[in-house]
C-alpha cells in the first residue's frame, strides 16, 4: 500500500526550493532540487498561482533553508554529532550532505503520512535511507514529539542541534512554550534555531495582502494558523524559560547575509524570524 502525499505546505515549500533554481540568478542561495525529484509535479506546475505570484514568499523559503543549513554545518564542525528537524517535511540536508551528513545522527521529525511518502519516495529515486537517518513519526495531535524522540534512540546527553521551521504558526503558546521547555532537558551546549511569525500589521506593506491570502487559505484547508508574535515577546519568554545567548535573526538580517548585490531583486518577505540560543 502506497504512503499517502504529504500536505500542500510541504510540497509547496520542496517546490519552492527546486524553482528558486530553475528560475533564479546565480549564485543561488541554496542548491535543491531533491524535493522536486521525489514529487514530479505535474507539467505547467510553475504556472500555478502559489508558484508563480508568490516570489517573496518563497524566497523566505530559500533564504531559511540556507541559514539552518549554514548552522548546521556550523554545529557539526564544532563537534556536536546529533541533528534534529522538527517538523522536517521533505527537507533533503542529509541527502545533499553525504560526507557531513555520515559523521552523525539526524533524526527527522513529522506527520507519520508525510515521513512514509519521503521514506517511499527516496528509495523510489535511488537514493540511499542510511542507518543513521532516524524518521521520526509524530501525530502532534495526541502523542509527545520528545517521547517519540527518545524512544528512537536519540541520546539526551549528547550536545545536539534542534531546527524548527513552518511549525511554530500551528501551536498554541502553551504548547510552543511547553516545546521550547522540553528542549531546555537537553545536553548542555545544545543550540536550538526555530522560526516565528510576525503579526500582520509588523509585515512590510507589500507583504500583508499575500499574506492575508495564506492565513485564509489556511483555514479553509482545516490547519488554521494560530500563533504569531512580536520579537520581543520571544525573547521575554526565551528568558523565562532559561535559554542562553539568545539571538533574534530577521529578514532584514537575512537579506544582508544571503541577498547583497544580487541581479535579479530576490528579496524575502518579512514575515518570519527566528530565534537562536543555547542551552
Amino acid at each position: 500500500m502506497k504512503a499517502k502525499q504529504p500536505d500542500n505546505t510541504a510540497l509547496r515549500t520542496a517546490l519552492w526550493r527546486a524553482l528558486h533554481v530553475l528560475t533564479d540568478d546565480k549564485p543561488y542561495i541554496i542548491e535543491d532540487r531533491v524535493g522536486y525529484d521525489l514529487i514530479k509535479p505535474e507539467k505547467d506546475w510553475q504556472e500555478r498561482p502559489d508558484m508563480k505570484y508568490t516570489k517573496r514568499l518563497r524566497t523566505s523559503i530559500v533564504a531559511r533553508a540556507r541559514f539552518i543549513e549554514d548552522m548546521a554545518k556550523e554545529q557539526i564542525e564544532k563537534g556536536l554529532r546529533q541533528y534534529v528537524l522538527l517538523g522536517a517535511g521533505l527537507d533533503s540536508f542529509a541527502q545533499r550532505n553525504m560526507s557531513i551528513s555520515s559523521q552523525i545522527d539526524i533524526y527527522e521529525i513529522d506527520e507519520p503520512d508525510t515521513l512514509a511518502w519521503k521514506k517511499e519516495k527516496l528509495i523510489e529515486n535511488g537514493y540511499e535511507v542510511a542507518d543513521n537517518l532516524h524518521f521520526v513519526p509524530v501525530d502532534f495531535e495526541v502523542s509527545s514529539w520528545w517521547d517519540k524522540l527518545l524512544n528512537k534512540g536519540f541520546n539526551i546527553n549528547q550536545p545536539t542541534f534542534i531546527s524548527c521551521t513552518g511549525v511554530t504558526l500551528y501551536l498554541t503558546k502553551e504548547a510552543i512554550r511547553d516545546m521550547l521547555k522540553k528542549m531546555t532537558m537537553l545536553a548542555s551546549e545544545s543550540v536550538i534555531a526555530i522560526a516565528f511569525y510576525l503579526p500582520m500589521e509588523q509585515l512590510d506593506e507589500e507583504d500583508q495582502p499575500m499574506q492575508k491570502i495564506a492565513n485564509e487559505g489556511a483555514e479553509a484547508s482545516g490547519n488554521p494558523f494560530v500563533s504569531f508574535f512580536p520579537i520581543e515577546e520571544i525573547v521575554k519568554l526565551a528568558n523565562e524559560i532559561g535559554l542562553k545567548e539568545i539571538q533574534t535573526i530577521s529578514t532584514k538580517d537575512m537579506t544582508e547575509k544571503y541577498f547583497k548585490d544580487r541581479t535579479d531583486n530576490l528579496v524575502p518577505a518579512s514575515g518570519e524570524f527566528f530565534l537562536v540560543a543555547k542551552i
